[in-house]
C-alpha cells in the first residue's frame, strides 16, 4: 500500500520562496495547491513565507510566517492573519541582539503573549532561532527562555555560504540542549537531501534530513553528543537505512518536527529511491 507514513508526516515544509530556489511567490502558492492534491500530500507541512509577501498571499494557504522584524513584527502579522483568515501554522523568529540572547527570546515570548491576549495566535506554534554557534551560557540561557514559554526551538543547518553549514559536533550539542529541555525544534537550510553528503557545485557538506532524524532518536534514547555527531556524520546511506527500519522514527518526530525546503520533489525522491515512502503504481 502506497502513502506517506506517519514517520514522514508534515516532515517537509514547504519553503519555495526561500534561497536557493527563490520560487516568485504566485508560483509558490500554485505549486503548493498542487501538492495538496497528489498521493504525498501529507509529507508536506505549511507553506513557509516572509511577514513581508503576507499580504500577497490568499487566505486558503497553511503558513509558517518568518518575521523579518523580530518580536516588532508579531503584532502586526498576527493582526493580518487574523483579518484576513490566514490559517497560520507557525511564526519564525530569529533571535537579532547578539548580545542579550534570552532577552531578546522574552521580548518575542511577550509580544506572543500580547496577541495572544487580542485573541490571536491560538493555534500558532512559535520557533525561536537561535545564533549558529556552539551552545555558550547565554546560548543556553535563551533556549530555557524558550522552553519556558513552551515554545519550540529552530535550527540552521545550511544556507548560501559555506560557514552556513554547522559542524556535526554543533548540532549534537544543540539537540541535547533541546531534548535536556524537552523542547520540539524545526530544521532551515541544507537539509532537502535524505542523506550526508558534499554538493558536487558548491563543494559545501550537507547534512541529511535522515541523519538530522537518526539522530535526534539516538539522543532521545540515551546517546552521548559523541554518538549523535556520529549518525550525523554517517554518509553511508545503507547503514542509515537499515537503523532507520529498526528505530521508532515516528516518536522522534515528537522532537525533530519539520525542515523547510525550496525542494519538495528532492526528499520526496530520495525517501522513495531509500524504499523509506512507497509510491503508488502505474
Amino acid at each position: 500500500m502506497s502513502g506517506v507514513p506517519e514517520a514522514c508526516a508534515g516532515l517537509v515544509d514547504d519553503a519555495a520562496i526561500f534561497p536557493p530556489g527563490d520560487a516568485p511567490l504566485p508560483e509558490a502558492v500554485a505549486a503548493y495547491r498542487q501538492r495538496r492534491e497528489e498521493w504525498y500530500a501529507a509529507l508536506v507541512g505549511p507553506l513557509v513565507v516572509t511577514d513581508t509577501v503576507l499580504p500577497d498571499v490568499p487566505p486558503d494557504v497553511p503558513l509558517a510566517v518568518v518575521l523579518t522584524g523580530g518580536a516588532g513584527a508579531v503584532a502586526g502579522v498576527a493582526t493580518l492573519a487574523r483579518r484576513k483568515g490566514h490559517p497560520l501554522v507557525a511564526l519564525e523568529a530569529a533571535v537579532r541582539d547578539l548580545d542579550d540572547l534570552a532577552g531578546n527570546v522574552r521580548r518575542i515570548n511577550a509580544a506572543v503573549d500580547a496577541a495572544r491576549d487580542d485573541g490571536a495566535l491560538a493555534d500558532t506554534q512559535v520557533y525561536v532561532e537561535l545564533p549558529q554557534h556552539d551552545p555558550t551560557p547565554d546560548w543556553l540561557a535563551a533556549a530555557d527562555a524558550v522552553a519556558e514559554a513552551e515554545h519550540h526551538l529552530k535550527f540552521r543547518t545550511g544556507g548560501v555560504e559555506a560557514h552556513l553549514f554547522p559542524a556535526a559536533a554543533t548540532v549534537a550539542a544543540w539537540i541535547d540542549a533541546a531534548l535536556d529541555r524537552e523542547t520540539s525544534y524545526k530544521c532551515t537550510a541544507g537539509l532537502h537531501h535524505a542523506i550526508r553528503h558534499r554538493d558536487h557545485v558548491t563543494g559545501f557538506e550537507h547534512l541529511g534530513f535522515l541523519n538530522v532524524l537518526l539522530a535526534t532518536r539516538v539522543a532521545f534514547d540515551g546517546g552521548t553528543q559523541d554518538e549523535v555527531a556520529h549518525v550525523l556524520d554517517d554518509h553511508y546511506a545503507n547503514d542509515l537505512v537499515a537503523m532507520a527500519r529498526q528505530s521508532d522514527l515516528a516518536g522522534a518526530r515528537r522532537w525533530f518536527t519539520s525542515f523547510g525546503s525550496c525542494s519538495i520533489s528532492d526528499p520526496l525522491d530520495e525517501l522513495v529511491g531509500l524504499d523509506l515512502v512507497e509510491a503508488p503504481h502505474g
